[in-house]
């Protein structure tokens, strides 16, 4: 049976140096939100661009993998909310490819949207992305 709940996704990709470490974090709320799952990836030196994607696939084979058909995504990256919804052009071939990746997850939904926030209202995503590079660089990689 499927869930036609809406769920609301937040992500957000962290780079400090942009090239340098990268972390990625995703949360995943339900109707009343609660939230019902959290992620979040340390993914070595990247691009700030990347970092965004990369935290956006992390968040969708969350909400996949919880059973999510029906998704509100919200991400303060304007660039990327441009190109996923087709204002922008994607040039970059690094970010073609991510860019094919988070097509093809969002093919596995019923429906989605996704929306331009503002970055003080990603706060929890962010926190997740940067609390991944602390708990690398603690473990003594990046």
């Amino acid at each position: 049976m499927t869930n036609r709940k809406t769920y609301s996704l937040y992500t957000d990709g962290a780079s400090r140096g942009n090239p340098g470490n990268g972390g990625a974090g995703a949360v995943l709320y339900d109707e009343s939100g609660q939230i019902i799952s959290s992620a979040k990836n340390f993914l070595g030196i990247c691009t700030n661009n990347i970092a965004e994607y990369r935290a956006l696939i992390l968040g969708l084979e969350e909400a996949l993998r919880n059973g999510c058909r029906c998704l509100r995504i919200f991400l303060d990256s304007e660039l990327l909310v441009k190109q996923i919804n087709g204002s922008y052009r994607v040039k970059n071939v690094t970010l073609i490819k991510l860019m094919k990746d988070v097509r093809k997850l969002l093919s596995f939904f019923d429906e989605y949207t996704v929306e331009h926030i503002e970055r003080n209202k990603n706060k929890a995503a962010d926190r997740l992305a940067n609390e991944a590079i602390d708990e690398a660089q603690a473990e003594g990689f990046g």
